[in-house]
């Protein structure tokens, strides 16, 4: 074989269309926009526009919540990619293993919120590690090898009381059925 010969699959590779260069071409005057109007035009066209009728965006009721601007960035790291620093003596397991070690050792970049230890792979170091968090597997993986998790995410505690409209609606609940029927 040469690089002559060398070729991609038949169809493979295609040339793009040239539209607007006249008949003959199959995409010549409208070029693929149909006819007149605002979807002809460059620059103008509504997205979720229903002709005035409610678009489907508003008629459904807003849900949710997302936690995007809060949310606590973490590094997720396999137990196989730790095992592999270990191996070649990147990680020092005498000491405690923790989100600036493994800067250090190149398994990522930078520590962001903190690292959560993820299962998967044989681990058979025994290390003591101090993380923002880590999976059941992990957990299981790491003590089986003689290790020890501390878990660094801050407990959160319920209230004892609830709070806002879950409390006005707690006290509702509590009065007497003939309270209400009072009122």
């Amino acid at each position: 074989m040469k690089l002559n010969q060398i070729a991609d699959n038949p169809g493979a590779r295609k040339n793009r269309m040239r539209i607007g260069r006249g008949i003959g071409s199959g995409m010549g005057k409208t070029g693929g926009r149909g006819g007149k109007g605002q979807t002809a035009r460059s620059g103008v066209r509504i997205k979720g526009f229903e002709g005035g009728q409610m678009p489907l965006h508003r008629r459904l009721p807003k849900r949710g919540f997302r936690n995007t601007s809060f949310a606590v960035k973490l590094n997720e790291i396999g137990l196989a990619k730790v095992q592999a620093a270990v191996d070649a003596g990147k990680l020092d397991t005498k000491a405690t293993v923790d989100a600036e070690a493994m800067v250090k050792a190149g398994l990522m970049r930078r520590a962001k919120g903190g690292v959560k230890l993820l299962g998967g792979g044989e681990f058979k170091a025994k290390v003591n590690f101090a993380v923002f968090g880590a999976s059941k597997s992990a957990l299981e993986a790491i003590e089986k090898a003689g290790g020890s998790v501390k878990v660094l995410k801050p407990v959160v505690e319920e209230d004892a009381e609830p709070r806002g409209k879950n409390k006005r609606m707690a006290i509702e609940a509590a009065k007497p059925a003939k309270a209400k029927k009072a009122e």
